[in-house]
């Protein structure tokens, strides 16, 4: 009972501050909207209703707020690990030919970069 209690009382506390996180989001993006595009790209105005149905619209297209799931930085940090355990069970011949490797595919751009 004292569990469900704690729930209760967490979700309680949650509701009104997501709702005020929301509404600040919103005012957020309308006033950053309105300040900078229709001077920039020739963009209406937005209301807040407008902001609000953006945020919602982008977080629908590019992916959610919280840090957590495939796309957030624990999934980062699980393939960081991954690779650093890969590294770790290599011997130094297999370490010079991922870097050799890594070199000719990733580090070229450097060279005709310093060209220029």
């Amino acid at each position: 009972m004292n569990r469900n209690f704690n729930r209760r009382k967490k979700f309680i506390f949650f509701l009104p501050v997501a709702v005020l996180i929301a509404a600040v989001l919103g005012y957020v993006v309308m006033f950053l909207w309105n300040w900078i595009l229709p001077e920039v790209a020739h963009a209406g105005k937005l209301n807040y209703w407008q902001a609000l149905g953006l945020l919602v619209l982008c977080r629908l297209l590019f992916g959610n707020f919280n840090k957590g799931g495939h796309g957030g930085h624990n999934g980062f940090r699980e393939r960081a690990r991954g690779m650093r355990a890969k590294w770790d069970s290599m011997n130094e011949e297999e370490r010079a030919k991922f870097k050799e490797e890594y070199k000719r595919r990733c580090g070229g751009w450097r060279h005709h970069r310093n060209k220029e």
